[in-house]
């Protein structure tokens, strides 16, 4: 199947190959994934270049909440290479108000009572209410923030906080878009992406109903469709 298109699948902080596992099956047969390793490294920068220097020469390129960040990281970079882009549940906005003070009291979490005990509150946060009950999704979310450990944790956080301002790269795009995002996410919100969609030139806007921040997890199906719409984009 050597026609399948090279699709390089990112993740956001402490999620693996779990976050995009639906999608990796769903497509394999129109695209040969790669869900990327993101440990080892604390900038959104060395992400980039570490995806860069192991992905094809030219690919299709997904990122998910920070895995969006380094998205744009990896188009600021070799834009050259990405023959189109997927922004799930992202943003472009440097540190905010407040973050660094929340940032810390996690860390505070992590290092007095464990990652367990951050992963319970995050769950929440991430999740919307109406799928906590979801056992099968919130444990798989769950399980998947425990696959990591409290080194990986504070390397991401570090990566999050070094964040710098990637509005200014959104015009600079090019190739099919796609900006997808659940209705009901509050961690990166509609109109965030509404935003970002009507900056790129060539950006196709889907937000996804009955649906929070873990898309690709919560709603498979919906956005497995959506990515395979816009692999198949002339």
């Amino acid at each position: 199947m050597a026609d399948r298109i090279p699709l390089v699948l990112v993740p956001g902080t402490l999620c693996g190959e779990a976050a995009w596992a639906p999608q990796a099956s769903a497509l394999s047969d129109i695209a040969e994934p790669t869900i990327a390793d993101l440990r080892g490294h604390d900038s959104l920068t060395d992400m980039a270049d570490a995806i860069l220097r192991n992905a094809p020469p030219v690919f299709a390129l997904a990122g998910h909440s920070m895995g969006g960040r380094i998205a744009l990281e990896i188009m600021d970079r070799a834009p050259d290479r990405v023959s189109r882009l997927a922004l799930l549940d992202t943003g472009t906005h440097p540190v905010a108000e407040g973050e660094p003070a929340r940032r810390a009291q996690n860390a505070g979490v992590v290092a007095t009572d464990g990652l367990a005990a951050f992963a319970e509150s995050w769950v929440t946060a991430i999740v919307p209410p109406y799928r906590l009950d979801d056992a099968e999704l919130v444990g798989t979310v769950r399980a998947m923030i425990l696959s990591f450990d409290a080194d990986d944790f504070q390397a991401q956080s570090r990566a999050m906080l070094g964040r710098r301002d990637l509005a200014p790269i959104l015009p600079t795009i090019k190739c099919p878009t796609l900006v997808l995002c659940g209705e009901d996410d509050t961690y990166s919100p509609p109109d965030q992406h509404r935003s970002m969609a009507a900056t790129i030139a060539n950006a196709r806007l889907v937000v996804v109903p009955q649906c929070g921040h873990m898309a690709p997890m919560e709603r498979s199906d919906a956005v497995s469709a959506a990515l395979r719409a816009w692999l198949m984009t002339d």
